[in-house]
């Protein structure tokens, strides 16, 4: 039997992208005309909500403050309250959209961290599944990802 390979075609715009990157995609996106394509959930005075483009796993949502920082200590205590409110709602709202195991949720602090964008302080909420971890990632450093972003998107959009 034929291999049949397995689609992911917007990984490349990020694997195989070595040209100028844009600007801040949580600076910029939020003044989006068309918030959809651009991935924002939901646009706050302290934070925004975003899918991850290029995610980890179905679900994966980004939530990072308006502020453009790299240091958590920039943020003011009031901005920070509200920026961890916003982590708590989106973390429920994944809960209730997709019913995961549990989740991952956590902050990379710069570039040796494995902060994809080091200069803007947002945290990662990855839902997870039990065996939700197979051979794919592992021995072929590839994921399967069983839902379009858009479609994710739809159902996230409703609760925020």
């Amino acid at each position: 039997m034929p291999e049949s390979p397995l689609w992911a075609p917007w990984r490349m715009e990020y694997v195989g992208d070595d040209g100028p990157k844009p600007a801040c995609i949580f600076c910029e996106l939020p003044h989006s005309s068309d918030l959809r394509s651009a991935l924002v959930l939901s646009v706050e005075e302290d934070f925004v909500v975003m899918l991850n483009r290029f995610p980890y796993n179905n679900g994966h949502l980004m939530v990072a403050p308006r502020q453009h920082t790299a240091d958590l200590t920039e943020i003011s205590l009031d901005s920070y309250q509200a920026l961890m409110s916003g982590l708590r709602r989106a973390c429920d709202v994944v809960r209730a959209v997709l019913s995961p195991d549990g989740m991952n949720v956590g902050i990379n602090l710069g570039a040796v961290a494995g902060a994809g964008i080091a200069d803007h302080l947002h945290w990662h909420i990855v839902p997870r599944w039990n065996g939700d971890t197979n051979f794919m990632p592992v021995l072929g450093e590839t994921r399967v990802m069983p839902q379009h972003l858009e479609a994710s998107y739809d159902m996230f959009r409703p609760h925020f």
